[in-house]
């Protein structure tokens, strides 16, 4: 494929998309593994079983109860049960799956998408993309090497069309110069319970879920939903909605890799045995630019109507709010009732799952989330929890991907994993997209 080629396959909108979609007839279904189906993974499943062109052949996951679950959801849908796996590889090995979905708990993406791009898939792969920056970075360079479509799982991206009025309101100067933006997300302030059994119920390999993970006995919390709130599969909250937030920011601005970090706080609002902290300050230095990230109590003063999550970009002639589904402008702190927005230039979504399937049959690499893009905006909130455990200003090198002048931070930019799990080191692929 030529870089003509691929500018152009990038250049398709969601219209082409559909097109291209339709050329392909009725008949032309996609196959599908889905690998991990617990509360988000029998969610994805409910949303690829409502397109008329997919087939789920396989599912696969660790948990007995999961498993049973989403193969009666596929069964109730399609009228035929899928084939069950509780060991990836052996899915992966299936000739007949075109693609598979990864929503595993972030310690688990790298490795069944790596080995999915070898085996032939192409993969839908939850946020945040990795658990580390070496991981991300592997992903995103075999996703290239192995010509495989993609997309991160980070649906307010494609949800409706709030972000992209945003952008296009950015982008357009209409704000002035923007020199600062600053994101939240109001933090639980009620300890974390769950109702899994003191034990691993029988059947759930705890061992295997564990995974390239240290090994660590076995808690109700450790495992499952809750598994995000632990240092050794995670990085809590602020890695859980780093990328659903980040996203305008990055996108409108085409923010790359910050030059520094820096970050404190600490776990003082709940009183349980999680790990990760739930009140957080980060401060990210990019070229002429300042981005603040808040883990906090409560939304920021003055935007509390805009709720739990929100950005604001601040402007030297205007400043925008924005939370998932509304936007508004402000000047001198007033809401300007009558502001009239940029031409719109971003074609509408034709929504994150149909995006992926459409991708899948042209053979469009450049899906708006792809793990490239879900890379570059990962590594951000990685490098910012990072900065929080070491306590320290760290300064980061984009070209070699690592930290300058700080070896305890620079490590934690990979792990070593346990044994017998390892991921291949992937040749950097000529053209980036």
């Amino acid at each position: 494929m030529t870089r003509r080629d691929l500018l152009r396959t990038a250049a398709l909108t969601a219209a082409n998309y559909r097109a291209l979609a339709a050329s392909k007839g009725p008949n032309d279904q996609i196959v599908m593994g889905m690998i991990g189906v617990g509360g988000q993974g029998t969610s994805r499943l409910r949303e690829f079983l409502k397109q008329a062109d997919v087939k789920v052949a396989a599912i696969c996951d660790l948990d007995p109860l999961h498993l049973d679950r989403a193969i009666a959801v596929a069964k109730d849908a399609s009228g035929t049960a899928p084939e069950r796996y509780t060991d990836f590889r052996k899915l992966l090995e299936r000739k007949d799956i075109d693609a598979v979905t990864v929503v595993t708990p972030d310690h688990w993406h790298a490795i069944p998408t790596v080995q999915a791009f070898e085996a032939g898939k192409d993969v839908f792969v939850e946020k945040p993309l990795s658990f580390s920056v070496a991981e991300g970075r592997a992903m995103a360079d075999a996703s290239l090497n192995h010509a495989r479509v993609t997309q991160m799982g980070n649906h307010i991206h494609n949800a409706n069309p709030n972000y992209r009025r945003v952008v296009e309101i950015v982008k357009s100067g209409k704000l002035g110069k923007i020199v600062r933006a600053h994101a939240w997300k109001a933090s639980s302030i009620t300890p974390y319970k769950t109702q899994e059994p003191a034990a691993p119920r029988e059947g759930f390999d705890y061992d295997f879920w564990q995974g390239p993970a240290p090994k660590k006995p076995y808690t109700p919390l450790r495992s499952h939903f809750y598994y995000r709130y632990f240092w050794d599969y995670s990085g809590g909250m602020y890695m859980d909605f780093w990328c659903h937030i980040s996203d305008v920011v990055y996108w409108a601005l085409d923010l790359q890799a910050p030059l520094s970090v820096s970050s404190t706080g600490g776990k003082w609002l709940q009183d349980d045995p999680t790990e990760t902290p739930d009140v957080v300050e980060a401060v990210y230095e990019y070229p002429n630019f300042v981005y603040t990230f808040s883990l906090r109590a409560t939304p920021v003063t003055g935007f509390e109507h805009m709720g739990s999550i929100g950005c604001v970009f601040e402007g030297t002639e205007a400043s925008l709010v924005t939370n998932y589904t509304k936007h508004e402008v402000w000047v001198k702190g007033k809401k300007i009732e009558d502001f009239v927005p940029p031409p719109q230039t971003i074609p509408d979504s034709p929504g994150h799952i149909r995006e992926f399937l459409d991708a899948v049959k042209s053979r469009n690499l450049q899906t708006t989330c792809n793990v490239r893009y879900g890379h570059r905006l990962s590594k951000g909130g990685l490098l910012g929890d990072i900065a929080f455990r070491t306590g320290e200003r760290i300064h980061f090198d984009d070209v070699h991907e690592t930290i300058n002048g700080n070896k305890k931070a620079a490590q934690m930019l990979h792990r070593e994993m346990r044994k017998p799990w390892h991921l291949k080191t992937q040749p950097r692929p000529k053209l980036a997209l």
